[in-house]
């Protein structure tokens, strides 16, 4: 269900307004809503409509790249005015996170970096379309306790289990965590291992970093 506050964000994505989508964004932040709060009922509503409207021919592939493009901005701007940084003490756990090759919607995974930064993890985001090649090699070098991976396109699903396994494999084992907008839509567990943690959702994902802060560990699942 789009609210009238929720449509007017998303027209505002669409036009490319930067300062019209801030204003919504602001007004949030002065109603005391959390980081949690934005992303989930204002932010990612807003992002699906606007998938949903190109989907269905409504708007263009461009109109839909400047609203991501303005999204991005937003989620910049946001991270800046909330003071949002990682502790990067040798004694903070590491979370870096990718989209699959080929996979170029990034906002979401964007929104999971942020929220774990506010966690005070020290993270590096590394955005879409990165080959496993590549990420194999951060991880290598960087030694991340978490690594998550972002798949939105259900033709981009069959790569995920090279990624699980190449990371699985790595020397300092990272937990790897995939999240999606079709975790709830399709079986996953044939293309991850038993240790793959799956997030279908931002409040699911706020859960385990609570309760890895509390010291507990939590498994989730789709």
């Amino acid at each position: 269900m789009m609210t009238a506050r929720v449509k007017e964000f998303v027209d505002c994505l669409l036009a490319g307004d930067q300062d019209c989508a801030w204003e919504i964004v602001l007004e949030e932040i002065q109603q005391g809503k959390s980081s949690l709060e934005t992303y989930e009922t204002l932010i990612t509503k807003a992002m699906q409509i606007t998938g949903d409207l190109w989907e269905n021919n409504v708007i263009s592939v461009a109109d839909e790249h400047v609203a991501t493009t303005t999204c991005d901005y937003i989620l910049s701007r946001y991270r800046f005015h909330k003071k949002i940084q990682g502790n990067t003490s040798e004694e903070t756990p590491k979370a870096m996170f990718l989209c699959l090759e080929q996979e170029e919607h990034f906002i979401g995974l964007k929104m999971v970096s942020q929220l774990f930064e506010e966690y005070g993890w020290n993270t590096r985001f590394l955005g879409a379309n990165l080959p496993i090649r590549y990420a194999e090699e951060m991880a290598k070098e960087w030694k991340p306790d978490i690594v998550g991976l972002s798949v939105t396109i259900p033709y981009h699903v069959e790569r995920l289990s090279e990624y699980v396994k190449t990371l699985d494999q790595l020397e300092n084992r990272p937990v790897v965590m995939v999240g999606g907008r079709l975790l709830p839509l399709l079986d996953f567990t044939s293309h991850c291992s038993e240790e793959t943690l799956l997030i279908p959702n931002l409040h699911e994902l706020n859960s385990w970093l609570n309760s890895y802060k509390s010291g507990v560990e939590m498994n989730v699942d789709a």
